[in-house]
Order: C-alpha cells, then structure tokens, then sequence
C-alpha cells in the first residue's frame, strides 16, 4: 500500500560527458512533508519495471547515476518515501548516453 502523501515531482535531468566517464544528473521539487526522503528508481524500458538505486532515501533534490553504458537510454522516476511507506511514481524521464558527442535527454510530465 502507498502512503497518500504529497508528492509532486519533475525531474530535470543532465546527461555529464567528461571524457570517457558518462553519468546522469537527476533533480526533482521537494515534498511539502517534512522528513521526506526520496527513493530514485531505473529501467531500461518505459514504464518499468524499475530498479531502485540508492540504498537509503535521499534527504537532498539531487541524484547521480554513474553506472551507465554508452549508447544505451534509461528512464528514471523517484518516490518520496516517509516511515517506510512510498508516494506512486513520479513523471518518467529519460536520457539517452552519449556514443560521442551530441546528447539526448526528455523529461516529459505525465
């Protein structure tokens, strides 16, 4: 079951290309709920299923995921979560990481 509380969150993302380390920086609107920290889920295909990343919620608005391969698109969403329980996804976004180059990233609110 999903805690009720607030949540509305849109995530910004960046796709960092430093030479040959690839990453993507996520950011997001904080919950008006105090305490909240956030859960950062991926996947490889839209719409999940997603993988949680972070291994305890983050109390900041900001993520980096550095495990990524070149070429490959990954699709982000967070949930705020408070005394265990979750919100319902966020808006999908997704970056697609650079071969050389150009970049492509989308945040599309649902």
């Amino acid at each position: 079951m999903r805690h009720a509380f607030w949540l509305l969150v849109f995530l910004a993302l960046g796709v960092s290309t430093c030479h040959a380390a690839h990453g993507v920086d996520l950011s997001w609107g904080a919950s008006p709920d105090p305490g909240v920290g956030y859960n950062v889920y991926r996947s490889t295909v839209s719409g999940g299923p997603y993988t949680l990343l972070n291994t305890t919620p983050q109390t900041g608005l900001t993520y980096s995921d550095s495990a990524v391969t070149v070429g490959a698109t990954y699709y982000y969403v967070v949930r705020a979560t408070l005394g265990g329980l979750e919100s319902a996804n966020s808006n999908e976004a997704h970056a697609t990481i650079p071969i050389a180059g150009a970049v492509s990233l989308i945040a599309a609110a649902h």
